[in-house]
């Protein structure tokens, strides 16, 4: 019977060049060979160079994560693909935006609770809340399964954005 291997969630980090194409050929790399994108964020990063950095965060095994990376590094826009996950230490956030609806108890304990969690209200109304937090994907997802009975109406995430940590670039 044939070994195994657990599915592995990987962060990688391409630099690419920043012009019109680039990342549908990235998502379609992806998508024609079945691997899924859990997150994918993408900003210019050096306007100089016109460079542009895509961090997507997949899961699968270790072989599966060495073909990604593989496939990446062979498209002709890419300059540089690093595996944050195994590049040693990095640092991840993720910003999220919510919508909480309700009035009364609800409406205090979801206040209660963005206090705990560290979020910001940065617009409220009579009827609703939205609320900012920022943090490790784990904390975003507590947080908003938390608010769920509470009255969450919307969500919109941006996706991990990571860094190395130390002198060591990308």
């Amino acid at each position: 019977m044939p070994v195994q291997h657990p599915v592995e969630r990987h962060t990688i980090a391409v630099i690419a060049d920043n012009e019109p194409g680039v990342l549908a050929r990235i998502v379609g790399l992806f998508a024609g060979r079945g691997y899924n994108i859990e997150s994918l964020t993408v900003a210019e990063t050096d306007a100089d160079k016109h460079l542009s950095r895509f961090t997507v965060v997949t899961s699968g095994t270790p072989m599966v994560i060495e073909q990604i990376k593989s496939q990446l590094d062979r498209l002709v826009p890419v300059h540089s693909v690093s595996d944050m996950t195994l590049g040693g230490p990095h640092v991840e956030r993720e910003l999220a935006l919510l919508k909480v609806v309700g009035t009364g108890e609800k409406r205090v304990e979801s206040l209660r609770l963005a206090d705990v969690f560290r979020a910001k209200v940065i617009d409220s109304t009579t009827e609703s809340f939205v609320f900012e937090i920022t943090g490790a994907t784990d904390k975003v997802d507590a947080f908003i399964g938390i608010l769920r009975p509470l009255g969450l109406v919307e969500v919109s995430r941006t996706g991990v954005a990571a860094i190395a940590r130390g002198k060591t670039p990308m």
